[in-house]
């Protein structure tokens, strides 16, 4: 499941930067979810592998605060682009006449800033208490099944719900794959 995520959102990154039809905002904003999706799963999943190989669930206190600071981060990053998105659609379909004034790739590139400074901002302010302080967790069977849906499944079944099902990221894709022949 982890290799189908990185290597799912890696084609649509591939897809979208090598094709000139798909350097729109729509496709930049997805290629940019497709970074950080990628980037969520690699916070947990490698260390859960380990952890399954080795039969252990030993993560250092230090590992711990650096995978949740990441975790926090990069859900965080994926609301608040999947909030860009929205806002992209919503102007394409209320506004489509004045979409590429409104949707310019100035405008687009200060979105994706606004997102990674907000997600940091938000963390520091708000999160790093919350994780500093000892909490009681609970520890079930339930809880773990919703971790892995969380962080394994969603990621990996968002290049098929936003991009691989697209046209136009399977007429780039093959465009791709024809040229490496």
């Amino acid at each position: 499941m982890y290799l189908i995520t990185v290597l799912g959102n890696l084609l649509i990154m591939l897809a979208v930067s090598s094709d000139s039809h798909l350097h729109t905002p729509m496709y930049f904003f997805l290629s940019n979810l497709s970074f950080v999706d990628i980037c969520f799963t690699s916070t947990t999943v490698p260390k859960m592998l380990v952890n399954i190989q080795t039969h252990s669930k030993v993560i250092t206190y230090e590992g711990c605060l650096t995978q949740m600071y990441f975790f926090i981060l990069f859900v965080e990053l994926d609301d608040c682009l999947l909030t860009v998105m929205a806002y992209d659609r919503f102007v394409a379909i209320c506004h489509p006449l004045h979409y590429t004034v409104i949707m310019n790739p100035r405008l687009c590139g200060l979105l994706v800033l606004v997102s990674w400074v907000t997600v940091v901002s938000l963390f520091y302010c708000t999160s790093i208490g919350v994780y500093l302080s000892s909490a009681v967790t609970q520890n079930s069977h339930y809880t773990a099944i919703a971790s892995v849906m969380y962080t394994v499944v969603t990621p990996m079944l968002n290049p098929f719900i936003y991009s691989l099902r697209n046209k136009d990221i399977k007429r780039a894709l093959k465009r791709l794959f024809r040229m490496g022949h």
